[in-house]
């Protein structure tokens, strides 16, 4: 299991950073462009994509999208496009619009309804407390409409119970073979990011699935670690983590994929290039 090449991904921009956090989060449909390019280039074969409206603020309209790919696609024409479909405040029609239009090869598909904050312990207050809705109703549209636009969905796991509600969908007929488990740590309402929770989130996963750890920010590099050693996968980028392992910060997401193939290689494990990516996911043919 551990001779079995890695998959790595990188996620560009999320939502809920700016460029006073970190000046190298890219915003606009061109800057997420070069930014896939950098990942490519470092040996990421997929690229996890939140739209942004030129100054920054999250966006959901369909055409930002739509120029998002086009960008995406001039500078890597084989990358594989993962799109974000997770909001707050949002109604899950106003979520999933983009994807019958822009038909990526993957979306993100959250797996659970949860509490979704940033509190300071330093000045002991949130920064950001919301829920984050995702009912069974809602997963039902997000993973049919995913189906009907031959889109993969990257199952967006934030706690064990996450994993479970796939259960009853997979028993419904709606999961398909392909579907990837992302086991996503750190996140204040959800799993904490340590090697332990890591390894029970691991073997909550059914046999021979594929999955990836998402470690949010700085314990990213510990989880990697683990997820190289336990035959998994990982996911690096600018939505996630700032920092380099070396405890810089980051100048761009090619970095961080830089880091990550190192991190990968010292453990004895090899990248998989994107079309051994698509071959692994039964992606052979590039969504247009």
């Amino acid at each position: 299991m551990a001779n079995k090449k890695l998959i790595l991904s990188a996620a560009l921009t999320g939502a809920a950073t700016n460029r006073a956090h970190c000046p190298a989060i890219p915003y606009t449909p061109k800057e997420l462009g070069e930014e896939a390019k950098r990942a490519v280039d470092a040996g990421a074969s997929i690229v996890h994509i939140h739209a942004r409206e030129d100054n920054g603020i999250p966006s959901w309209r369909t055409e930002v999208f739509e120029e998002i790919k086009a960008e995406v696609r001039k500078h890597s024409p084989d990358v594989i496009i993962n799109f974000s479909t997770g909001a707050i405040g949002l109604s899950v029609q106003e979520r999933i619009k983009h994807l019958p239009v822009t038909k990526p090869d993957m979306a993100a598909f959250n797996m659970g309804s949860m509490n979704y904050a940033i509190f300071s312990k330093k000045q002991k207050q949130f920064y950001w407390n919301a829920v984050f809705e995702n009912s069974f109703d809602t997963m039902i549209k997000v993973v049919k409409t995913m189906n009907e636009n031959n889109i993969c969905p990257e199952m967006e796991c934030f706690d064990t119970g996450h994993i479970h509600n796939v259960e009853p969908l997979r028993e419904m007929g709606l999961i398909p073979d392909n579907a990837c488990y992302s086991l996503v740590m750190g996140v204040l309402g959800g799993i904490p990011a340590t090697t332990e929770n890591l390894i029970h989130q691991i073997k909550q996963v059914p046999e021979g699935a594929f999955w990836q750890v998402i470690g949010i920010s700085r314990k990213q590099w510990q989880l990697a670690a683990t997820a190289c050693t336990m035959g998994g996968n990982f996911r690096v980028g600018l939505e996630d983590n700032f920092y380099l392992p070396n405890g810089e910060m980051a100048k761009s997401n090619g970095e961080c994929v830089e880091w990550g193939v190192k991190l990968a290689r010292m453990l004895d494990r090899e990248i998989a290039s994107i079309a051994e990516t698509r071959e692994m996911l039964n992606l052979k043919t590039i969504n247009q």
